[in-house]
């Protein structure tokens, strides 16, 4: 039986955000209209001059906005947001915190402050995410259903995905 504990199912949803896990996001903390996630800097989050690559940073940033916008127990989708840089971040941890700001039946408004590993401010983002009706907890119970069917794989085996494409295997090239 899933737990009905809304921190306890955001928690849950967002392990699923692949895309943030890949980058090192991790979330720390989290209650109701509030989330704390960080990043480790690696060497991959870098662009060409050295410093964290705007992606990455919005990655974070989106990802604890995600986490405060569905902190009630019901789906919430970004309808717009926006990031300002304000320093560039070159090592350390960053942080993200987000704090919602307004909701309402259809609405959140988050403010995302990202810092480095000296408490110095990377960059601000700002998040409208819309509520859907949809609760959480049946959504994470087809998820779970759906992986014990083995339909809930991150990413296709590549040689199933070769064949579908019709590009040859390794093992048959010319």
């Amino acid at each position: 039986m899933l737990k009905t504990d809304p921190v306890a199912l955001v928690r849950r949803l967002m392990s699923g955000d692949r895309w943030a896990a890949a980058a090192g996001a991790r979330l720390v903390e989290v209650r109701e209209g509030y989330a704390r996630a960080t990043m480790r800097l690696r060497e991959m989050h870098l662009n060409g001059v050295a410093v964290a690559q705007g992606g990455a940073v919005f990655t974070l940033a989106d990802f604890a906005f995600a986490a405060a916008a569905n902190s009630h127990g019901t789906v919430a989708v970004a309808l717009d947001t926006s990031i300002t840089f304000t320093r560039a971040a070159t090592k350390g941890p960053l942080t993200a915190e987000a704090r919602e700001e307004s909701l309402s039946r259809r609405t959140s408004v988050c403010t995302v402050r990202v810092t480095d590993g000296e408490g110095k401010v990377v960059a601000l983002f700002r998040g409208t995410a819309f509520r859907k009706d949809d609760a959480i907890a049946p959504l994470l119970g087809e998820r779970a259903r759906a992986a014990k069917a083995g339909r809930g794989r991150s990413r296709p085996r590549a040689a199933s995905a070769r064949r579908r494409a019709g590009t040859p295997s390794r093992r048959t090239a010319a």
